[in-house]
């Protein structure tokens, strides 16, 4: 009898456990029969309860699903009658402030806007949806994604922490789907950059995040900051989630113009390009433009060189220096006003949306004084400034300036033949919150927003004692995501930089 118990005790298998859990493993479980997907959300919910208003109080979450349990339950029984219903079936997703989402608020961090619920998803949303993801919670951000220092709002009192170091940022702008992701209150997540915001909030994270080609991922029904170089795309803890995020949200969107280029280059299977040894025959060049500078903080230095060499030792041929030949001669234009930006773009925005939005302009917005102290500066700038369309002098000024980076940039690749760039996502380890003094590091803003051009970070290491993440940025010509994830893969695989927090551990 004691022998058969013990048998028996040995067969049984242990709960899954969703902390730092992948899609694969995820989906695996479900298959095994060892998960149930209301099981998974109300283990999710459970570590948001826990951790993000208690204990560590990461505060990164505005608002979770109020149906999110149910949406499981449903998922669950469609599961039984048929399997799954598409590749993120039941993956719990964070959703930044910023998409529209049915039924859950999208306030793009600002108490401007508490209360709007649209009737819509943002394109990405829906795609998420229809393969099967639920939105498990939307996420703090910096306030109408102005900074990409911080993650600090009106919507939310305080600051959203750095679950590796609770003194310290996440970065900003989309800081609360970071953090979320690095916790585990969600499997991944979906995020915004401008100029940093995916992938600065990636690096001081530990996570993987897209920012696709100018295009090949819509905007529709995310809150604009600048439509000239807004893009908005997946941020996860692997480069397999994140690509199996980006499989699903690229695509053409008549919600977004821009997006009418990317039926050239889809369909695409982008998990393809998973490949361990895809570093070997590459050719990659150190862009030591992007982040030499006096504040750079030596120790990042120290672990991106590491970081090179475990390129070199996985195949790749490194080319250091590298120098975009011709950029130094291309001068932004000079004594013009700007082309569209904040002002053109969000009063636009809210004017599609009618009397669903508590605020109908920027300057309703500032009359409100419903922001946080910290942007209204910001605001009455965009105010002050003018509002020139496509058709203006200056905007076509700046077109022409961003392709003539884009050009120099291509033409420097293809002379070298190069297959990416690569550089330290920030130059300084993340900030002391609170200080906005010491240097910040941020590296992002130029090459992928001027050009469209896209990037991929991923982890390298950690700084000051092992305590805090840094990250490494794959930076390619137009369309090459798979030649990018490619390479980010196979750099993963040899290095596995990615651990947990230890700030929130798994739940007994």
């Amino acid at each position: 009898m004691a022998v058969s118990t013990s048998r028996s005790a040995a067969q049984t298998p242990a709960p899954f456990e969703v902390h730092e859990a992948t899609i694969a493993q995820i989906h695996d479980a479900m298959k095994a029969g060892r998960l149930t997907c209301k099981a998974l959300v109300e283990q999710y919910l459970r570590r948001i309860d826990v951790y993000d208003k208690n204990g560590p109080a990461i505060n990164a979450i505005v608002i979770t699903n109020p149906e999110a349990v149910r949406q499981a339950e449903e998922l669950d029984r469609r599961y039984a009658q048929g399997g799954p219903v598409g590749p993120l079936h039941c993956i719990p997703t964070i959703v930044k402030d910023n998409f529209e989402t049915i039924g859950l608020q999208s306030a793009n961090g600002s108490l401007a806007l508490a209360g709007f619920v649209s009737n819509k998803d943002a394109f990405q949303v829906a795609q998420i949806k229809r393969a099967g993801a639920i939105v498990i919670a939307k996420s703090n951000m910096a306030e109408w994604a102005f900074t990409p220092l911080e993650t600090v709002s009106s919507i939310l009192p305080g600051y959203t922490k750095n679950p590796y170091a609770l003194d310290r940022v996440t970065a900003g702008s989309s800081g609360g789907t970071a953090a979320s992701v690095a916790a585990s209150f969600g499997a991944v997540g979906l995020g915004s950059d401008t100029g940093n915001s995916i992938r600065g909030p990636s690096s001081h994270n530990s996570l993987v995040g897209i920012r696709s080609t100018m295009g090949l991922t819509s905007r529709g029904g995310v809150m604009p900051l600048n439509w000239y170089a807004d893009v908005a795309g997946p941020m996860a803890r692997t480069v397999a989630d994140a690509v199996g995020v980006f499989q699903v949200v690229v695509g053409s969107d008549p919600a977004d113009a821009v997006t009418a280029a990317a039926a050239a280059h889809l369909p695409q299977n982008y998990a393809a390009a998973l490949v361990r040894d895809g570093l070997k025959g590459a050719r990659i060049s150190v862009l030591r433009f992007a982040y030499e500078r006096d504040s750079t903080d030596p120790e990042i230095v120290q672990v991106f060189m590491r970081a090179v060499d475990d390129l070199r030792a996985a195949g790749a041929t490194i080319i250091d220096p590298g120098v975009v030949a011709g950029l130094a001669e291309i001068k932004r234009p000079q004594g013009m006003g700007p082309c569209g930006g904040f002002k053109y773009d969000i009063n636009r925005y809210l004017a599609s949306h009618g009397d669903r939005v508590p605020v109908k302009s920027l300057t309703e917005i500032i009359k409100s004084g419903r922001f946080h102290p910290t942007v209204r500066v910001r605001l009455e700038q965009s105010e002050a400034a003018p509002e020139n369309g496509p058709d203006s002098a200056e905007c076509k000024a700046d077109a022409q300036y961003r392709q003539q980076v884009r050009e120099a940039v291509t033409r420097t690749m293809d002379a070298q033949q190069l297959d990416a760039w690569v550089y330290p996502t920030w130059s300084n380890p993340p900030r002391l919150i609170g200080d906005l003094n010491t240097p910040a590091g941020d590296n992002s803003q130029f090459f992928s927003p001027t050009t469209g051009f896209p990037s991929i970070q991923v982890p390298m290491g950690y700084t000051r004692g092992g305590r805090l993440p840094a990250g490494v940025t794959f930076f390619g010509r137009a369309w090459s995501e798979p030649t990018l994830i490619r390479l980010a893969y196979s750099y993963e695989q040899a290095t596995r930089h990615r651990r947990a927090p230890e700030t929130t551990p798994p739940l007994r």
